[in-house]
């Protein structure tokens, strides 16, 4: 069996689902893949399962063509119908050990955390590959469960070694400071499927993380 890409620091783009057409969000993001992204995570809540399932495959084909992680939001059984890398998990979701079984041992599974450091270090100890903490800005996309600090994140930052999410609202404007702070990929939505040039977008983005290893 082929190993699954592996995640690398960067920028972690998510669909943005029902507020933009899918041949728009199919354009977007081969512009964003071609940028440099270091995954993409299909989020979709409102479509037919036949209608996802489709979305999921010509997403990753994208991704294969250029070597990204491709994981599934929600919904582990879709990503392992479709050969997903792996799955993002939140608290109403199946839990990690389900979509470890339906995923396998290899697959790339990530657990929301929201602003809970022993949340966080209970999933890194259960076997979780990385884990997102968040909305750290306001952000239009959903209304976020709570609102996390950069504390939180530096504690999480202590106490694992699992790569750390930061998402919720973040532009290049105020990634700065997670990134800093520690967080090894930042998630993002409106601020790269809503840019007017992407590949700009991605750029600044990767700025922030060069200034860190340079720092």
């Amino acid at each position: 069996m082929t190993q699954p890409p592996k995640l690398t620091r960067g920028i972690y783009a998510i669909t943005p689902g029902e507020s933009m057409d899918f041949p728009q969000i199919l354009r977007r993001t081969s512009e964003l893949l071609q940028a440099g992204i270091s995954a993409l995570q299909y989020r979709d809540k409102l479509c037919a399962a036949q209608e996802r399932r489709e979305r999921a495959m010509a997403l990753l084909t994208l991704c294969r063509a250029v070597g990204t992680p491709f994981l599934v939001n929600d919904d582990p059984a879709l990503a392992a119908a479709v050969g997903a890398d792996g799955a993002h998990l939140g608290a109403d979701d199946p839990s990690l050990e389900v979509a470890r079984q339906l995923l396998g041992p290899d697959a790339i599974i990530g657990v929301s955390c929201y602003d809970d450091a022993e949340r966080a270090c209970q999933f890194s100890r259960s076997g979780a590959d990385y884990v997102a903490l968040g909305a750290f800005f306001p952000t239009t996309t959903k209304v976020p469960r709570t609102f996390a600090t950069l504390e939180t994140l530096c504690a999480v930052k202590r106490q694992i070694a699992r790569p750390v999410v930061a998402i919720g609202g973040i532009t290049p404007d105020n990634a700065g400071a997670l990134i800093a702070a520690g967080a090894d990929m930042v998630a993002v939505i409106s601020s790269v499927y809503g840019a007017a040039e992407p590949a700009r977008q991605i750029a600044r983005f990767k700025s922030l993380y060069a200034n860190t290893m340079e720092s």
